[in-house]
């Protein structure tokens, strides 16, 4: 009996988890082999910890802005880079020379070139002009319908999708071979601040905007090198957060943006009360992606987050650590380090530079074995 009960549950485990290899796939039953790789490294990663990623890591810094040599901020206080890259294709829509902020379209090019040639990882958003009005992504006009077959502006949004599809299809290894990019559209769809987002959008015009993307770029336009992602704001229960949903044949990677809000002049009282509630949300979010991702067989990332200028010089290991280390997830990306702007007078980053007060903190961050960065990732050969 004993063995008869053993050879059955031999077999019942042999079938789960042939089930489970079966369901954890790309969504693109044509991806290419090395989309495919990535997806399923992205996967075994998560046994080993947690990749660091950085918006616009290489395009400028704080003090530093577009150079004809790979530098980084990250680089030069860890030496060694995120290994994780985020980039944004937002103007691509107009063919224009530069991105929204301010990044060369050429010189992007050449950097997710060089982030795939050295065995790290490409992941784009793209904060699309609103197709209706003309103006910026954050117009939410009621948009959506106008863009979808047989709306008023369908023929201008599938020139911009083709604009976008080229630049995409055009992005290329040393070895030839498409570059995978995990593609992040139409993020932080609970907002009501861009106009694919709630204030302007129903749940069904978002879903038909996202699948009608997908069909597009995957069926009209052959692209198989790109792997989609799910994003939300903040949200207070799984229902919430899988209101919009497109499907589980349209997505590959579930995920959700938050960040710490306070003043970097703030007193340590309002910087304490900012983490406890920051702390709060991204540790009820994880819980709630952890288990979306496990039913629906899904890869969960920490899409955005940060602290803008960094206050709190015990951040990364006091407040962000704590709570991503007690989750598998595959990547927490912090935003771009824009430096001055200006336009707002303040200083504009989310990561550590040579000299900023949480430096050292983050170098300690860097060094816990649960985070990993480029020279971890590259000996995982992410593509084979």
């Amino acid at each position: 009996m004993k063995i008869k009960n053993l050879i059955i549950f031999f077999f019942l485990t042999i079938s789960a988890q042939t089930t489970f290899a079966q369901e954890m796939k790309l969504s693109d039953d044509k991806a290419t082999k090395e989309t495919k790789n990535l997806y399923k490294n992205l996967q075994k990663l998560m046994t080993k910890g947690i990749m660091f990623g950085h918006q616009d890591d290489l395009a400028y810094g704080v003090n530093w802005k577009t150079s004809d040599i790979i530098k980084s901020d990250i680089n030069d206080i860890v030496k060694d880079y995120p290994a994780v890259f985020g980039w944004d294709i937002g103007q691509i829509e107009h063919k224009s020379k530069n991105n929204i902020d301010g990044v060369p379209f050429d010189k992007m090019k050449d950097y997710i070139k060089w982030v795939y040639d050295n065995g790290g990882i490409n992941t784009i958003g793209w904060h699309v002009d609103n197709p209706l009005t003309l103006k910026h992504a954050w117009d939410n006009t009621r948009t959506v319908n106008s863009v979808l077959p047989g709306g008023a502006k369908n023929k201008l949004y599938k020139k911009w999708m083709r604009n976008a599809a080229k630049y995409m299809k055009h992005l290329k290894g040393s070895d030839g071979k498409h570059i995978p990019l995990i593609f992040r559209p139409y993020h932080e769809l609970n907002g009501g601040w861009f106009w694919w987002g709630k204030d302007s959008t129903s749940t069904q015009e978002y879903i038909d905007l996202y699948r009608y993307t997908v069909d597009y770029f995957k069926n009209k336009k052959h692209l198989h090198n790109l792997i989609y992602v799910y994003n939300t704001n903040t949200f207070s229960n799984a229902d919430e957060f899988m209101k919009n949903y497109p499907g589980d044949d349209v997505i590959d990677i579930v995920s959700f943006d938050n960040y710490q809000f306070a003043s970097p002049t703030s007193p340590d009282s309002v910087i304490l009360k900012s983490k406890i509630n920051y702390q709060s949300q991204i540790k009820n979010g994880l819980a709630i992606l952890d288990s979306v991702a496990k039913v629906h067989n899904k890869v969960p990332t920490f899409a955005e987050t940060g602290f803008e200028a960094v206050p709190d010089k015990t951040w990364w290991t006091n407040t962000l650590l704590p709570i991503i280390n007690n989750f598998k997830i595959s990547y927490v990306l912090v935003w771009r380090n824009h430096g001055w702007k200006a336009d707002e007078n303040k200083f504009h980053y989310y990561a550590p530079y040579p000299g900023h007060p949480s430096s050292s903190n983050f170098v300690k961050f860097y060094d816990d074995p649960k985070t990993l960065f480029l020279k971890d990732v590259k000996s995982e050969n992410v593509y084979k």
